[in-house]
């Protein structure tokens, strides 16, 4: 099948992203972060961090701080015990989205208190603006073949919103099954294949095949679709401005 070359395409192949692996932890990172500094990958637009974490039974990070960071979570499997400065103790499931602004300060510990190792995507972005109040929310979402809203500016469709108009959006599409990739006329689109894999195209073919951990940003109008591989598909796909 001979592939369309689309404008403006910046392709994260997953063996390439950086790999910080402990006895309880396995993390791989789209974008650099804490001893994995590149230049060449310190965020696209205002997402600044995407980590794919895998944590052990029992272990996780401890307290620590942030601040004038917007951090989501999307879970994937397993569980996430939360507790804050602010006050906050919750388990996060999979299906879940956390989304903490860290704002002027806040400190937190992600326990995984199960009897199984989780997985979860952890995903910073830029706020709008520095000095807000620290927030904190969590929320279930119904997912399905077609795209859920987790995150929106305006709450729509009861997504969550955070301190950047950033939309975010979650799909499982079976084998075969096409989504569309319609972004705001602007924006910029960023893809993370969670599990499975398959093709986005533009309106011209098929453009690149997309397999478990890859990533690629595109402009809006650059890509028209995502079709889902043989063993179906659980992808992320922003809006960011």
């Amino acid at each position: 099948m001979q592939l369309t070359p689309v404008p403006a395409l910046v392709f994260r192949p997953a063996a390439e992203r950086f790999h910080s692996q402990l006895d309880w932890l396995d993390s791989w990172h789209s974008f650099s972060f804490a001893s994995h500094q590149d230049p060449a990958w310190m965020g696209f637009g205002p997402l600044r961090v995407i980590n794919d974490d895998t944590i052990a039974a029992g272990r996780g990070f401890g307290m620590h701080p942030h601040h004038d960071v917007e951090i989501v979570t999307v879970m994937v499997e397993g569980q996430l015990n939360h507790r804050d400065s602010l006050g906050h103790a919750e388990v996060l499931r999979a299906g879940e989205v956390q989304r903490m602004s860290a704002g002027t300060g806040v400190v937190h510990s992600e326990i995984n208190a199960g009897e199984q190792p989780c997985r979860l995507l952890q995903i910073w972005i830029e706020p709008s603006s520095a000095g807000i109040a620290p927030a904190y929310g969590q929320k279930p979402f119904v997912l399905g073949a077609g795209w859920t809203l987790l995150l929106d500016p305006d709450q729509r469709d009861a997504a969550m919103a955070i301190h950047r108009p950033v939309r975010l959006w979650r799909a499982q599409p079976a084998a075969g099954q096409q989504l569309p990739l319609a972004l705001a006329p602007g924006s910029q689109g960023w893809i993370q294949l969670i599990c499975g894999g398959g093709m986005v195209s533009s309106g011209a073919g098929p453009v690149r095949a997309l397999q478990r951990g890859d990533g690629l940003g595109f402009a809006a109008g650059a890509l028209a679709g995502f079709e889902a591989g043989p063993d179906g598909a659980d992808l992320l796909v922003f809006e960011l401005r």
